[in-house]
């Protein structure tokens, strides 16, 4: 018969150690803030610069309450501002434009500029305009234009009288503009950049009595404006 061999030390398959293990580190994955987030609010804040020209040009009108339209020339009116359109969030190709209202001038209604029921303006009387806000956007793949615009308007005869002024307050738009009383249709760009700028704005009372009898203030006025806006890159 064969003999068994029984060893005197078991073989040993695992070596279990007594001593405290030490957990091992867990590695986790960060984005630091100049790889990942100034990068990608980098590129949502990416925009295009733009320069922007607007002139104003002949065959404007203007009108007030229910009196005929004033056939107005507003030849020599110019403006620059800066437009952007930013990357992300602008898809429509729309650009957001603000005028510097330091360069912003629109000339007065005055005899040379202007006729009332075909004859011009009495000598003495003048309209100045000067405005206080003017910015918006502008499509463009469509050409449509709409412009914020806020101005007092400045009634005078020569030395002798002078009204509070009437704000108005109004988008300018290439599209329609209805009040209640007076509405206009304008005109998109065009490929030369010229367009037809419309609005309607509600004129409120001022304190001058003679004014606010004779224009029957509360009421409505019409601004349409024949304009070129040009936009060039600023780069």
């Amino acid at each position: 018969m064969g003999s068994k061999v029984h060893p005197s030390n078991p073989l040993i398959l695992f070596k279990v150690s007594t001593r405290k293990q030490r957990p091992c580190p867990r590695r986790t994955i960060t984005f630091s803030s100049s790889s990942y987030s100034q990068n990608q609010q980098a590129q949502e804040l990416k925009s295009e610069i733009y320069r922007v020209n607007f002139r104003t040009l002949g065959a404007c009108k203007l009108g007030i309450s229910n009196y005929p339209d004033f056939d107005y020339n507003a030849e020599g009116g110019k403006g620059t501002g800066s437009g952007s359109k930013v990357a992300e969030s602008n898809s429509n190709d729309d650009i957001l434009v603000s005028f510097d209202l330091r360069t912003l001038y629109i000339p007065p209604l005055t005899s040379s500029t202007t006729k009332f029921l075909g004859l011009p303006l009495p000598p003495f009387l003048k309209i100045s305009i000067d405005p206080e806000l003017f910015r918006g956007s502008i499509n463009q793949n469509s050409g449509q234009v709409d412009l914020e615009f806020k101005a007092k308007f400045w009634f005078s005869v020569g030395s002798v009288y002078k009204a509070p002024p009437l704000v108005v307050e109004t988008v300018l738009t290439s599209e329609e503009s209805v009040g209640k009383m007076r509405s206009g249709r304008g005109e998109r760009l065009d490929k030369d950049g010229k367009c037809r700028l419309v609005g309607v704005a509600t004129v409120e009372p001022i304190d001058d009595f003679f004014m606010n009898s004779f224009l029957g203030l509360p009421t409505e006025c019409l601004a349409d404006l024949n304009a070129i806006i040009s936009l060039s890159d600023s780069s």
